[in-house]
Formats: C-alpha cells, structure tokens, sequence
C-alpha cells in the first residue's frame, strides 16, 4: 500500500503541475489520475488502499469542514445564516423534484427510482467547493458582501440535507422504512442543533486544554482533528436512534475557535492548509479511483440530459434564495456556478441503492443507472465547476476587506 501511496503523489503533483500550466482546477487532474490507476482501468492500486480509501477520504472531507468553520466569523452568520439555511436546502429540493419528474420519461425508472436518483445527484461537493471558497477569502475576493463565506456553510448544510432525504426515499422504495418518513424530515434541523451545541461544547473544550497545557500548534491540530473524526464516529453510532450531524458539528468546532481564540484559529487555520495539500491528493485521486467509466459511458446523453436539467433546476433555486440580496447580477451568477460541482457524496452514496436493490432480490437495472449517473455527474460537474468557479471569480466578485470577527 506505501508504494501506492507513493505513486499517487508522484503522478498526482505531477497532474497537479500539467493542469495548472493550462489554467486548469489541480483537482482535474487529479481526478484523472485516481481514474487510471483506479480498479477499472488499470487496476494499479493495492486492494489495501482500496478498502481504506472510504476512512482516508472521510479524513480529507473533515480537514475541509474545520477550515471551513475556522474562517466563519459570528459577524458574517449574522449576516447570512438565514439565506445560508435556504442555500442549504432549496436548490437540492429543486434539483431532486426536477430529476424525479424527467428521468422516468428518459430513462427505464419509476418515479420512486427516480427520486433516489435525484437524492444521490442533488448533493454539491464540499470537496470542490470549501477550498476554493476558502482561497478566495484568503485573498479577500467577495469578502465584503461575505459570498464566499455564505457558498461554504450552505455547500456543507447541503450534503445533510441531501443525506437524510437518500435514506428516506430508498427506505420508502424497498418498503421498510424506519419510522414515519414525516418525522425522518423533521429530523433535519433536530441533526442540525444537536450537532452544532455538540460541537460548540467540544471546540470550548479544546481552547481550555489548549490554554492549560499550551502544546505546539501541531499537537493542537491533531487534537483538532482527533476530536472532529469522533464526532463523526458518534454520528454513525447514533444513526437511526437520534437525528445528529457530525459534519456540522466539525464546522462549529472551528467556528467556536475563530470566535474564542482568534489567534489560536488563525494558526490552525495555516497549519490545516498545509495538512490539505496532502488531503487534497489523497481526496480527489481516491475519489477518482471509484469512477466507471464504463458505466458512465452507459448513461449516454439521456443521463447528460437528466444532469443538465438538474443543475438548471438548483440554479433557478438558488436565484430564488438570492431575491432580494444586495448581491448584484454577477454575483448571483457566481453563486449559482459555485452550486455546479458533484464529487464526494456521488462517490460515497452512489452504489448504495444497486447494493440494496441486490440484497432485497429486486431488479439490480435500477440500480445500474442510477450509479452509471453518479458517476457521470462526477466526470462532468467537477471539472466543470471547478473551472467554472475559477475563471468567474475575479470576473463576478470585487476585491474587497473581510468581515471582522464580531464580538
């Protein structure tokens, strides 16, 4: 697995390198990297790396929701946390309503397999999305109207949203649902709450051991991190017995951080993103080694289709959610490009249904499709997005100063 381990950093800093030379997002190349050396292309990675990539993964995705939470300041939710909310929920809701009307007239689904279709492609990829929003604050790019701040919340809130819908449709589908699916809803904010005061407590927590004992900055970060992927554990561990979110509760651990200790944040904020360029390889190569292209290819321009009108469908929620913003009309066509991306949860949630399908004894067609278009919204909206993102922002977002932390 070392020798694995090697290779994709070799190539993958190489790709990195080749695809910045033509102005290009690294993660393309990236992606492109996991793919050949992936299983079904030339099947070069050790199966060891394989069967752990689900946990390295999970790693890289809660580097990305710390740094998120630790550049989120009191003053700029204030600002935003209630269009933040809508962000988080409406354009997935547009997309996935979408998707469930179009694809039974293109593709062999019933409106049921349609609507886990839509749960598994309405998700937008945190992976793509936090750290470029994170560059751009660095560089104080939108920072006065806090754009970039608000896209990163909402991106992360939108994957749990997303989430507990795939489960309740797919439980719905194969007749076993736990519960009543009204209250599986209502469970959304419940999983909200309790992971943020969770994640509050634990971030308090970590600045009063860090005050007592005073470690270096890179004990704080394992700490930081130790502590995130626990919450996470006790997200699994809860599932099905309480509504809780780990990934939510990782953002409000760095928000609590920025908001207490301000200069303790700033340092783990800088030592993250050096964790990230390795995170970031492990992330986009292991994510690329899960693509089909094979089954991609199956989905033929009726799954292009379905895509396409999926992303019109989250834009005009998005534009919904911007009516009456002080954004002007370049920025909201930002917001709407920064939405495109589809990499993480497509890659995590997209075989779930043909695996459930094939332990249920039910037709495992269904199922064939709907991964054949995850895989699909993968190859087509990350790299997209990712350009899309890069080239509008200093098209679309005025330079400006960042929102001070409010006390």
């Amino acid at each position: 697995m070392a020798f694995s381990i090697a290779e994709i950093l070799i190539l993958c800093l190489l790709a990195d390198w080749v695809a910045r030379r033509f102005r290009l997002p690294g993660l393309i190349g990236m992606l492109l990297v996991g793919i050949v050396l992936g299983p079904y292309v030339t099947n070069l990675l050790h199966p060891a790396l394989i069967a752990v990539s689900p946990d390295l993964r999970l790693i890289a995705l809660i580097v990305i929701l710390l740094r998120s939470g630790l550049k989120l300041t009191r003053a700029t939710l204030h600002k935003s946390g209630g269009r933040v909310t809508m962000l988080a929920c409406l354009p997935a809701a547009c997309e996935l309503a979408a998707i469930t009307l179009v694809a039974p007239h293109l593709l062999p689904l019933s409106y049921m397999e349609a609507a886990i279709l839509g749960t598994v492609l309405a998700a937008v990829s945190p992976a793509v999305v936090v750290p470029a929003m994170i560059k751009l604050m660095d560089h104080k790019r939108g920072a006065d109207k806090g754009i970039p701040a608000m896209i990163m919340a909402s991106a992360s809130i939108d994957d749990v949203f997303v989430i507990v819908a795939h489960s309740i449709a797919l439980s719905l589908y194969l007749g076993h649902t736990k519960g009543n699916p009204l209250l599986q809803v209502a469970s959304i904010p419940v999983s909200l709450l309790t992971g943020i005061a969770l994640g509050l407590l634990i971030g308090v927590a970590i600045y009063k051991i860090c005050d007592h004992f005073n470690p270096r900055a890179t004990k704080r970060v394992l700490l930081l991190i130790a502590a995130a992927t626990l919450l996470i554990r006790l997200q699994y561990l809860l599932e099905g017995i309480f509504p809780f979110s780990g990934l939510v509760g990782t953002m409000a651990v760095g928000f609590i951080l920025l908001e207490k200790r301000e200069e303790m944040a700033h340092q783990l904020s800088a030592k993250l993103a050096k964790v990230w360029v390795f995170a970031e390889i492990i992330l986009f190569s292991l994510v690329g080694a899960q693509v089909n292209p094979r089954i991609a290819l199956q989905a033929g321009l009726s799954g292009i289709l379905i895509i396409t009108v999926g992303l019109i469908a989250r834009s005009t929620g998005v534009a919904i959610c911007l009516i009456r913003s002080n954004l002007v009309c370049k920025e909201r066509l930002f917001v709407m490009l920064s939405y495109f991306p589809k990499a993480t949860v497509q890659a995590a949630i997209g075989a779930s249904p043909l695996l459930a399908m094939q332990a249920a004894g039910l037709s495992e067609t269904p199922g064939e499709i709907i991964l054949a278009l995850a895989v699909l919204s993968i190859i087509l909206t990350a790299p997209i997005g990712a350009i899309a993102i890069q080239y509008a922002a200093p098209r679309c977002l005025a330079p400006g100063h960042p929102v001070k932390n409010g006390r």
